[in-house]
């Protein structure tokens, strides 16, 4: 290659690097938000926001509502908000919460700056030197530091531009130049009304800015559009169709050594503008004032703004605010399209790079169904209105099932040999704890939506079509398209000859995904679903768990929680607060194994939940007896599960989930229950022999606890054991379903008898949940 290409190609290479890499994401002056910079590390869409419209525009409290509304508008339609601004010194790109409240709400005050390019050097110089100041950022300072994050969609109000009599003051705003040298796309309601459009448009084609207008709807070219105005008189340079049309024009641009930046005009809407006639006429009236009053510079263009106000009647603010929501909308969009050119491009190089077929035998050619519908997690994701008996919040993942079989001469060996090859059986098939319980209540009659995340991959497009063809409703399960890293879960697990699990190995990190955890998000679900009963499995990051367990809370929902693992059982604990005890308890039912519940329990010890006030108010109520509670716990049970300490850490439990099903494998079932007071099982003799104690009758908050083994519906045979994954998730299924079949006097017993025979029927089948299931409620 000769000398000047490769030095060509090496330039072309540098300018596409993020600016970022000078001093990283974090420094003393400058900090990118974790949630920036897990979305653009990930592909994800990213849109800047301005804060000088919160801190020079809009007065306080107005201001807090507006920052939250656009940042909302953001999440709602599919990307991650990058608010920016300069607090305490330091310029921020995407601010918590409470850091957006603190800038916004100092608006006002002499210590809260309009920070342009110009003033990003002083006021963050200061913040080192210890002179905390705090600024709102221009359109022109905005871009440089979404710029130096790596963000490439700033979406904003009304763009600066050259004043009227610019030609002699040389009155040009900052953003003009900004957008010759920095390459962002800016999507914004046009130039302000009062700026001289004409040399605006002459001096940003002097500074090779690409300029076009959303046509909105309208056929052929189409004028500028200015602030509140959605027809100016001037044409605009070209016109595009829409955001995908802006996305390709970013997209390809940026694959150029082009430094300056885009700009996309967006009309405010025809309900919302203003007219043209009228809004000249105030700013003659408010430009002739502030000339004549020696206003100029960056006092200007907030004093005719507020004139502009006070002449409209507070109509142009109105305009205003339509006109920003809009375009922050419009960024949106082209954000998320930009993200999907990215993404694809990076698929293509990744596949080429492997060079390998990802195609599996066990996954259906793509061709043969239809690509699932892009749900984003914060906006209207499930257009299905229907109500459910049962949500079932939880894994959806591809199963593959390893039952060790030994060759001939090695017919007494159980179990697999470690560190070395063993002879097996392969079973794939559609699992998931999540799907598992939802097709398991779905068989059992109940109306069952299953809510999971697949990735946008084979795999994950083939499990959706597959819960299709189960009958089981597939609108709840969102394809994460704009999450690379992002896969489509995945269980093994290896069994002994007797179909016991060895080991078993998952991949569930997609539902730990960022974009799934909102809790707007969860609400929205429960609010249009209002399920009588929402199960929760463990497999959920704690923070997503807890959004799920706030939403189904929200609407009186019953909420079980299947553990899942050893491991991930321990997120139920962790989340719980002492005083999240009855009738303020945390979940209505548990289901888990001996391993899961002592891993429960000894983080509930360790977390000191059984030392608060509120849980020892429950367990006091309940008049246990004094000394021999081993005994009474060896007659409810038996000897070695007291040994283990199962009943004991079962009752301890209790406050703070109401109804615990352990699961003990071949010995069937442990049932502990709080009972509220006046329960009848408290004074039916037949179930006097299931009561561990008893609440006095002026107790309030709790009756007594029912404590009852129930034995395994069926002893079966190791030889007729087929398969023991998706057992206990069908009792869980059925469990709830049973309870949703009996309504308000259902008792918890007789669901757990029916859920059990449905357990043995899974059992003996190599799916993970038996069709045998189907009709067994109507049995009973």
């Amino acid at each position: 290659m000769p000398p000047l290409s490769r030095g060509l190609r090496r330039a072309a290479s540098l300018s596409l690097r993020s600016p970022r890499q000078k001093f990283g994401s974090r420094s003393d002056f400058f900090r990118v938000s974790e949630e920036v910079q897990d979305a653009l590390q990930h592909g994800k869409p990213v849109v800047a926001l301005e804060t000088t419209i919160y801190t020079h525009g809009f007065p306080y409290p107005e201001n807090v509502a507006l920052s939250s509304h656009l940042e909302s508008l953001v999440r709602v339609n599919g990307g991650v908000p990058a608010t920016i601004g300069v607090l305490n010194g330091v310029a921020r790109v995407g601010m918590q919460a409470e850091e957006l409240i603190e800038l916004v709400s100092s608006a006002g005050r002499a210590d809260t700056l309009k920070v342009s390019r110009r003033d990003l050097g002083y006021v963050t110089g200061l913040g080192l030197a210890g002179t905390k100041l705090n600024g709102g950022t221009t359109i022109a300072a905005t871009m440089i530091l979404a710029h130096l994050a790596g963000i490439k969609i700033f979406a904003t109000g009304g763009l600066g531009g050259v004043h009227q009599g610019g030609e002699n003051s040389l009155d040009i705003s900052a953003d003009l130049t900004e957008l010759g040298r920095t390459p962002i796309a800016v999507i914004s309601a046009g130039c302000k009304s009062f700026l001289d459009l004409p040399r605006t448009l002459e001096y940003l084609e002097t500074q090779g800015v690409g300029i076009s207008t959303f046509a909105d709807g309208r056929a052929g070219s189409v004028d500028l559009p200015a602030f509140y105005v959605r027809d100016s008189g001037i044409k605009s340079p070209r016109t595009i169709k829409d955001e995908k049309e802006a996305a390709a024009i970013v997209y390809t641009q940026s694959r150029f050594p082009v430094q300056s930046g885009l700009w996309f005009a967006g009309p405010v809407s025809a309900k919302d503008s203003l007219t043209k006639k009228e809004v000249d006429a105030w700013v003659k009236v408010a430009v002739d004032e502030a000339a004549s009053k020696g206003i100029y510079g960056a006092a200007n263009t907030p004093y005719i703004l507020d004139k502009i106000k006070q002449l409209s009647g507070g109509r142009s603010v109105t305009a205003n605010r339509a006109g920003i929501s809009a375009n922050v909308v419009r960024g949106t969009k082209v954000a998320v399209e930009l993200a999907k050119l990215e993404l694809r491009e990076k698929g293509v190089l990744e596949r080429r790079a492997i060079g390998i077929d990802t195609a599996s035998s066990f996954i259906p050619e793509p061709a043969k169904f239809e690509r699932p519908r892009v749900h984003s997690p914060t906006a209207v994701a499930f257009p299905d209105s229907s109500q459910y008996d049962v949500l079932v919040a939880g894994a959806l993942a591809a199963d593959l099932s390893c039952d060790y079989a030994p060759l001939e001469g090695f017919a007494n060996s159980v179990k697999p040999l470690p560190h070395t090859s063993n002879p097996a059986i392969f079973l794939r098939s559609v699992g998931g704890v999540g799907h598992n319980v939802a097709l398991a209540a779905h068989y059992a009659g109940a109306s069952t939506l299953l809510c999971s995340a697949v990735g946008d991959d084979i795999t994950g497009r083939a499990l959706v079509e597959q819960v299709r063809t189960s009958d089981l409703p597939s609108v709840g399960i969102q394809v994460l398209h704009l999450a690379p890293d992002a896969r489509t879960a995945q269980y093994v697990a290896v069994n002994d000859t007797n179909k016991e699990l060895v080991i078993a190995m998952a991949d569930m990190s997609i539902l730990s995904c960022p974009l799934l955890d909102s809790k707007a998000h969860w609400e929205q679900i429960m609010t249009r679903h209002r399920p009588r009963w929402v199960i929760i499995d463990g497999n959920w990051s704690s923070s997503i768990i807890s959004h799920i367990r706030a939403a189904a809370r929200s609407i009186d929902a019953c909420i079980a929680f299947e553990p899942v693992s050893a491991q991930k059982s321990s997120r139920l604990s962790k989340l719980i607060k002492p005083d999240d005890v009855i009738p303020d308890h945390f979940v209505d039912l548990v289901t888990p194994n001996v391993l899961e519940l002592q891993t429960m329990y000894h983080t509930a010890r360790d977390a000191l939940l059984f030392e608060s006030e509120s849980w020892w108010s429950i367990i006091n109520a309940l008049n246990l007896p004094s000394g021999g509670s081993r005994e009474l716990f060896i007659q409810l049970t038996d000897s070695q599960l007291v040994d283990q300490g199962i009943p004991q850490q079962c009752l301890q439990l209790l406050p703070y989930m109401w109804t615990i099903v352990t699961k003990l494998g071949a010995q069937g079932c442990l049932l502990s229950q709080l009972l509220p007071p006046g329960d009848p099982r408290l004074r039916d003799p037949d179930y006097a022999p299931y009561i561990l104690g008893r609440a006095c009758e002026e107790e309030r908050t709790v009756g007594g606890v029912y404590m009852r083994l129930f034995p395994p519906a069926e002893l079966v045979k190791s030889e007729d054991v087929v398969s023991v994954n998706g057992v206990g998730d069908t009792l869980l299924g059925v469990l709830v379903a049973a309870l949703v079949k009996n309504g308000a006097g259902a008792r918890i017993e007789d669901a757990l008898m029916m859920a059990q025979q449905a357990a043995v029927k899974s059992l003996k089948t190599s799916k993970a949940v038996s069709e045998g299931v189907k009709g067994i409620l109507d049995q009973s």
